[in-house]
């Protein structure tokens, strides 16, 4: 099994990364409070890659996110 570290950084960085992040949601069925709201197990078949599970069955990324300036942190 493997897991990945995402980093991001910068303003180009974060926004990119913030279109990977919901488009991986989407893949797995995971809402953007990090709960599961998929239709197919299959969704959460490797989940684990990419999101630490925690508590109460949220998932939450597995992520570094970085910027000198606060407004782009702000809107991702």
């Amino acid at each position: 099994m493997r897991e990945i570290l995402h980093v991001q950084g910068g303003q180009c960085g974060n926004q990119i990364g913030a279109k990977f992040w919901e488009v991986v949601c989407a893949d797995h069925g995971i809402d953007s409070t990090g709960r599961y709201q998929g239709d197919t197990e299959l969704q959460l078949e490797r989940v684990n890659v990419y999101y630490n599970e925690a508590c109460c069955g949220r998932f939450v990324p597995r992520a570094v996110l970085m910027d000198l300036e606060p407004g782009t942190m702000d809107s991702v």
